[in-house]
Formats: structure tokens, C-alpha cells, sequence
């Protein structure tokens, strides 16, 4: 009986120490979680701020003037710009 009653409690301090490294894998694989999700939510917010600054240096508005001011790039007159059909038949205007 007392071989038994040694074997069991063997058993059961196993148990214990399998229950606490689980618990204790669980929780570091949660902070590790908490931090990917936190880095995840900052490259959504870095996401829109670079969608938002390239939606600003693209406006045509901008486009057009960097072109004539810096490039020295000018619109041809109207009698000098020509339109092309595509294979689809539409009009393809510049």
C-alpha cells in the first residue's frame, strides 16, 4: 500500500508540474500574441498614412504644376493634340 501511495503522489506531482509548464507556455505564447496584434494594428495605421501621402502627391492638381514649374512642361495647343482609336473601337483621349 505505501508503494502504491509513493507511486501516486509521484503521479500527481507529474501532473502538477506538466499543468504548470502548459499554463506557463500558454501565457508566454499570449503576451507574444498581444504584442504581433499590437505590431499588426501599427503597420494598419502606417498602411493609411502612407495610402493617404501618396493620394496627396499624386493629385493632378500637384502633378501638372511640379511639371510646368520644375520640368518646364507645357500643354500643346488644342490643334496639335491628336486622338487615337484603340482595337476596341473607343477613343482613347491623352
Amino acid at each position: 500500500m505505501a508503494r502504491l501511495n509513493v507511486l501516486l503522489l509521484i503521479l500527481v506531482i507529474a501532473c502538477a508540474l506538466g499543468v504548470v509548464t502548459s499554463q506557463h507556455k500558454a501565457r508566454k505564447l499570449f503576451v507574444e500574441l498581444q504584442k504581433e496584434k499590437d505590431r499588426a494594428q501599427q503597420m494598419d495605421v502606417e498602411w493609411g498614412q502612407l495610402q493617404l501621402e501618396q493620394g496627396t502627391l499624386a493629385m493632378p492638381a500637384r502633378v501638372e504644376k511640379l511639371a510646368s514649374r520644375e520640368l518646364q512642361m507645357q500643354l500643346p495647343p488644342p490643334g496639335k493634340i491628336r486622338y487615337i482609336r484603340s482595337e476596341t473601337g473607343a477613343v482613347v483621349q491623352p
